[in-house]
């Protein structure tokens, strides 16, 4: 039997999400330069949404990296 959805767990909440609220795209403008106090608020450009990606792929690599350039430097001493 499947749990009912509003007794799930409050995580899957902080997924990312594609559309952003007014005053987040505000900020986001604000923080890029393209929008000033006194702009108006209606018809804002879109702003891209950059998802957030996990760090243990590039951790791996990076570990991975320097395990192979200590490898080739003990080999030379």
């Amino acid at each position: 039997m499947s749990i009912h959805r509003s007794l799930t767990s409050n995580s899957k909440l902080e997924r990312q999400r594609n559309v952003l609220k007014r005053s987040e795209r505000i900020e986001k403008l604000e923080d890029e330069g393209h929008w000033a106090e006194g702009d108006p608020v209606f018809g804002l450009p879109t702003t891209k949404v950059v998802k957030a990606r996990s760090a243990k792929k590039k951790m791996k690599k990076e570990e991975e990296e320097e395990g192979t350039a200590t490898e080739e430097t003990s080999g030379k001493e």
